[in-house]
């Protein structure tokens, strides 16, 4: 073996020996302590990554938690209660009671009280033609029934009504993870206190135009009669741009704003069917 082979391969040697000593101490000064405790945390996390928690995924969630101080902050909508009394009491936090949420439209223009006035045949998207137009009916605010909230849920609790033209929600599989309220370019998805028995109370329309033009493009949309704010002793309606809303924290559920809606846009659901007042008896 020649003298230069030799030199060669010890220098090459001396290098990587060198090497490997400066990215030893580089890795000892740059290196990110993680707790042990996040992968536990995480293992206790549904995995659905869906990001309702407002963490982008399950882990970061977890990194939140194993850092914070107490858990009043922090809810992971899809696991509920029983994942965050888990958590809590694995971290040797105390438990906090978060109210879930559930999916709503904001919309009942359905093909009966909103019917088309025009054809789209572009891409069969609500976010491409939400691009383009209005949509194919005269309200430019509602569901354009194209069904991207569909595909977005990770649990299976939307499906489009064929008949109606509408999206519809499943409580029992919904978790409030608002990824259709994301998808939803017209903003008709809105999450909101999910209430005993699934009872839902709410404006279902989103029509800012006045009243007689909205009630033209549909027979289903709110006016702004201010009715419903009238009898309600709750506090839990506010007017907003000739629109009624209605905060499912304040609402009781007594259903009088339901009674006087003149249009109807008011839904009610999950209800035992009302008794009508000097209701008549038939005659056998």
């Amino acid at each position: 073996m020649s003298d230069t082979l030799i030199f060669t391969i010890v220098v090459i040697s001396a290098i990587g020996a060198l090497s490997a000593v400066i990215l030893y101490f580089v890795s000892q000064k740059f290196q990110v302590y993680e707790d042990p405790r996040i992968d536990e945390a995480e293992a206790l996390l549904p995995a659905s990554n869906c990001g309702s928690c407002g963490f982008a995924g399950c882990r970061a969630f977890a990194q939140a938690c194993v850092a914070a101080e107490n858990l009043s902050q922090l809810s992971c909508p899809v696991g509920g209660k029983e994942t965050m009394k888990a958590l809590a009491d694995y971290l040797g936090l105390e438990a906090v009671t978060v109210a879930s949420n559930t999916a709503i439209i904001l919309c009942n223009g359905t093909c009966e009280f909103r019917p088309k006035t025009s054809k789209y045949e572009g891409v069969q998207t609500c976010r491409a033609i939400s691009t383009v137009y209005g949509g194919e009916t005269d309200c430019h605010y509602g569901c354009l029934g194209f069904g991207d909230c569909v595909p977005v849920c990770q649990f299976d609790a939307i499906h489009m009504n064929l008949s109606t033209g509408l999206p519809e929600v499943d409580d029992n599989k919904c978790n409030g993870c608002g990824a259709c309220v994301t998808a939803c370019p017209k903003m008709l998805m809105q999450l909101q206190k999910q209430m005993p028995k699934n009872r839902k109370v709410y404006v279902a329309c989103r029509n800012k135009d006045k009243g007689p033009v909205a009630s033209k493009a549909c027979k289903v949309a709110c006016t702004g009669c201010k009715k419903c704010a009238t009898v309600c002793t709750f506090d839990a309606i506010e007017m907003e741009s000739h629109l009624a809303f209605i905060d499912s924290y304040k609402c009781t559920l007594c259903r009088k704003c339901v009674s006087v809606c003149p249009s109807g846009s008011i839904l009610e659901i999950n209800f035992p069917v009302r008794k009508l007042k000097n209701e008549e008896v038939p005659v056998e």
